[in-house]
């Protein structure tokens, strides 16, 4: 067996940076003191989720990679010696900004970085107005506990990028995320959502052979605007197996750490019982690039 222990951080946000990212290392630093050697924050965690409106000020949020946040990770993740992913809210040149998750490795150095490709805009997630989609692709990061395969939020409901990210020798898949319900929304829609939502990556790591792992925010974060009631953010970071099985699945409602043994070896196995790579038609698939098959 090859196991790597990751830690997982699902974390309720403050408006202060700084006492954000103090919340953010202390947490970081319990995980490593438990085993951890690969750490994964959720979707944009420097501050509280900003896309609930339309604001340009807003982008002064955004900062340079390198810069100020990957210096603080990357030192932390050179003391601790740890695999550290990140996310952070990019600014690329002026008027072009990115959804970026970027991954340290354990001597603090940026392994590599991920633009988030699919871009949602749906009530109280307007991040078409913040974001341009990536341009990096589906590439797999390549550290020194192995190659990570990352997306972020929106994505993991595209079977296309896991599919890539596997076909590229991802190891694992690693979803930050930021996602909760609408106050609106009846017990059994929400029930649905969250069903639907681990039930999609579950899927991932069962189609792919790979190991899946998804960080999540928690807790309530008011609408700036007042035209909404906020978004409660659903938590349920979890770690799913090779077979979609669940190895680790965190609370609904706070702030919660996960140490999860993986095993990385088990997807040899489990792609010899089950050879979906091997079966792939891929001389059937090239209607895949069409928007949508009109008779």
């Amino acid at each position: 067996m090859r196991i790597i222990k990751v830690g997982l951080i699902q974390l309720s946000v403050t408006a202060s940076l700084s006492e954000t990212k103090e919340k953010l290392a202390a947490n970081i630093r319990a995980c490593a003191s438990k085993g951890a050697q690969l750490v994964v924050l959720q979707e944009l965690h420097n501050n509280p989720y900003f896309c609930q409106v339309e604001d340009v000020n807003n982008f002064d949020l955004a900062e340079t990679i390198p810069g100020h946040s990957t210096a603080f990770y990357g030192a932390l993740a050179k003391e601790l010696s740890i695999v550290l992913v990140t996310s952070l809210f990019e600014r690329r040149a002026a008027g072009l900004y990115h959804n970026t998750a970027v991954v340290f490795d354990k001597d603090g150095s940026i392994a590599g970085k991920y633009r988030k490709m699919h871009i949602p805009d749906d009530p109280a997630y307007y991040e078409k107005f913040y974001f341009t989609p990536g341009d990096i692709g589906f590439e797999p990061i390549q550290t020194s506990l192995g190659k990570l395969g990352l997306m972020v939020c929106w994505d993991q409901w595209y079977p296309e990028g896991a599919r890539l990210m596997a076909l590229k020798g991802a190891e694992m898949l690693v979803y930050p995320t930021a996602i909760g319900w609408e106050s609106s929304d009846t017990l059994d829609e929400k029930k649905r959502q969250l069903d639907a939502w681990q039930t999609v990556m579950r899927g991932h790591a069962v189609a792919n052979g790979l190991p899946v792992i998804v960080v999540n925010r928690v807790g309530l974060e008011p609408d700036p605007s007042g035209q909404t009631n906020g978004i409660q953010f659903w938590g349920c970071s979890f770690v799913a197996g090779p077979q979609g099985e669940l190895l680790a699945k965190a609370n609904t409602d706070k702030d919660e750490n996960l140490v999860v043994n993986v095993d990385i070896e088990r997807s040899e196995q489990v792609r010899r019982w089950w050879p979906f790579l091997r079966d792939r038609r891929v001389d059937a698939y090239e209607d895949i690039l069409k928007r949508f098959c009109d008779e």
